[in-house]
C-alpha cells in the first residue's frame, strides 16, 4: 500500500509541476515590470528625484520578491532566506534621506534582485515553464493532425512541425498526420516527465540570486544572535526576579515564621511544655512545606530528572504527570548540552500547557529525534486548531527562548486541527549520561 501511495504521489507531482511552472512565469511578470521601474529610477540618480525615489523603488521590488520567494518555496520545496540586512533608524531631514539611499544602494541584495528580474524571463522559459511549453507544442501537433494542417494547406500556407512539412500535400497524407500525432505525444510525455526536475532547477536558480550570499548570511546571523542574546538577558533577568519573588513570598516567609516559633518555644519549654509541644508540631509542618516549596522552585529552574536522565526521560516523566497523558517517542542516541536540553524541556512544557488550556484536544503526541546535527521536536494535538504565534498562547516566547540557541519554530494549525508545533535546535549529542545513584 505504501508503494502505491508513493507512486501516486510521484504521478501527481509530474502532473502538477508544468502548471506550477506556468503560474510562476505569470506571477513573475509584475516583478519584471518593477525591475523596469527600478532601473528607470537608477537612471535618474544624478538628480534629486532619483535619490528620493530610489529607496521606495527598492522597497516595492523587495515586497514583491518576498511573496515570490514564498511561492517558490511552496512549489519547489527549496527555502530561500530573506537576504536583506536590518534597516537602521535614520534621522529626519536631508542627512537621513541620503544615508538611507546610500545603505540601499550599496547593499548587494538590491542589485541581485534587479539581476534576477532582468534574467528570470529568459531563465524560466528554459526551466520551470519549459514542461508546459513542451506540452503546448505537443497539443499543437494534435491540432495540426486533426484539422489545422488542412486549413493551412488549403490557404496556401507553410508550417514546419519539427521535421514534418505541412504544405499542400499534408492533408491527404495519413502517414504524415500519424507522425505528427506521434511527435506531439512524445513532446507531451517529455513535458510531464521533466516537470519536477525543471521546477527544482528553477528553485535553485532563484535561491542563487534571491537568497543571501555567504557574507550576507553571516551578517544576518550575527544580527539574529545579537537580538536573541539580548532577549535571553532580559528573560534571565525576569527569571531571577521571579525566583526572588517566590523565595521572598514562600520559603523565606516560612523560615522567618519558623524562627519566631522556635524563639517562642524556647521561652515556653519551662513555663508551658504542652503549648511548646504544639508549637513544635506546627513548626515541623512549616518546615516540610518550606522544603516542598524549595523543591518545586528547583524543579522549575532545572528538574533533577533532566539533569540525571536527560531530555527524553524528563519529557516522559513530564507526560506521566500531565492530565492529557501525551504519547512520547524518543530517538536520541545521546544527550545534548544542558542549556539546550533545558530550553527544549521548558518549551515542550509550555506547549503542553497551551494544549491543555486552549486546544480542546484529547490526544497529544510528542516526537523527539536528532537528525543531521539538529534536535527536532514535534508536538501534535488533535484539538480545534486555529493557534497563531501572536494569539497570546506563549508561542512567541517559546520562539524567542529557542532562538537563543539559533533554533527555529514552525506552526501549522488550520481551523479544525490538528495543531503541529515543530522546533529545531542545532546541537551535537554526547554519549548518554546516567546517574550513579
Amino acid at each position: 500500500m505504501s508503494g502505491e501511495l508513493v507512486k501516486e504521489t510521484r504521478l501527481r507531482q509530474h502532473v502538477r509541476t508544468p502548471w506550477r511552472g506556468i503560474k510562476l512565469w505569470v506571477l513573475g511578470i509584475p516583478a519584471f515590470f518593477l525591475g523596469l521601474w527600478f532601473i528607470t529610477v537608477v537612471s535618474m540618480i544624478t538628480s534629486v528625484i532619483g535619490v528620493l525615489l530610489f529607496p521606495s523603488a527598492v522597497t516595492l521590488l523587495r515586497d514583491r520578491l518576498d511573496a515570490y520567494r514564498q511561492l517558490v518555496n511552496e512549489y519547489t520545496g527549496i527555502a530561500i532566506q530573506r537576504p536583506y540586512l536590518r534597516e537602521r533608524e535614520y534621522e529626519h531631514g536631508a542627512s537621513g534621506i541620503l544615508k538611507r539611499f546610500v545603505d540601499k544602494f550599496v547593499e548587494p541584495a538590491t542589485w541581485r534582485d534587479y539581476l534576477w528580474t532582468a534574467a528570470d524571463p529568459i531563465v524560466i522559459m528554459f526551466t520551470a515553464a519549459l514542461p508546459a511549453l513542451l506540452i503546448a507544442y505537443g497539443l499543437w501537433g494534435y491540432l495540426l493532425a486533426a484539422f489545422t494542417g488542412g486549413l493551412i494547406a488549403d490557404h496556401g500556407g507553410n508550417e514546419w512541425y519539427t521535421w514534418i512539412h505541412v504544405d499542400s500535400g499534408y492533408a491527404g497524407d495519413a502517414g504524415l498526420r500519424a507522425a505528427t500525432v506521434a511527435v506531439g505525444t512524445a513532446f507531451i510525455a517529455a513535458g510531464f516527465a521533466v516537470g519536477p526536475k525543471m521546477l527544482a532547477a528553477y528553485g535553485r536558480w532563484c535561491r542563487l540570486l534571491l537568497g543571501p550570499t555567504k557574507k550576507t548570511e553571516l551578517a544576518l546571523r550575527v544580527d539574529r544572535l545579537t537580538e536573541t542574546r539580548s532577549e535571553a538577558v532580559d528573560a534571565s533577568a525576569a527569571e531571577l526576579r521571579r525566583i526572588e519573588r517566590d523565595l521572598h513570598d514562600g520559603a523565606q516567609a516560612r523560615l522567618v515564621a519558623m524562627g519566631m516559633s522556635l524563639g517562642a518555644i524556647e521561652h515556653l519549654l519551662d513555663k508551658d511544655p504542652e503549648k511548646a509541644r504544639l508549637l513544635l508540631s506546627e513548626t515541623r509542618k512549616s518546615s516540610a512545606q518550606a522544603l516542598n516549596e524549595l523543591r518545586d522552585l528547583v524543579r522549575g529552574i532545572h528538574p533533577p530528572v533532566l539533569a540525571d536522565r536527560g531530555l527524553g526521560d524528563a519529557v516522559k516523566a513530564q507526560a506521566l504527570d500531565h492530565p492529557m497523558r501525551p504519547e512520547v517517542t524518543v530517538e536520541m542516541p545521546g544527550r545534548a548540552e544542558p542549556p539546550v536540553e533545558s530550553a527544549a524541556y521548558f518549551a515542550i512544557s509550555e506547549i503542553l500547557t497551551n494544549a491543555a488550556k486552549h486546544s480542546g484536544a484529547s490526544n497529544v503526541w510528542i516526537d523527539l529525534r536528532h537528525e543531521n546535527g539538529m534536535l527536532r521536536i514535534t508536538v501534535t494535538d488533535d484539538g480545534q486548531g486555529g493557534a497563531t504565534l501572536d494569539g497570546g498562547t506563549g508561542l512567541r516566547g517559546i520562539e524567542r527562548r529557542i532562538g537563543t540557541f539559533d533554533g527555529i519554530l514552525a506552526l501549522s494549525s488550520p481551523v479544525g486541527g490538528p495543531t503541529i508545533v515543530t522546533m529545531e535546535l542545532p546541537c551535537a549529542l554526547s554519549s548518554p549520561k546516567t546517574s550513579l545513584s
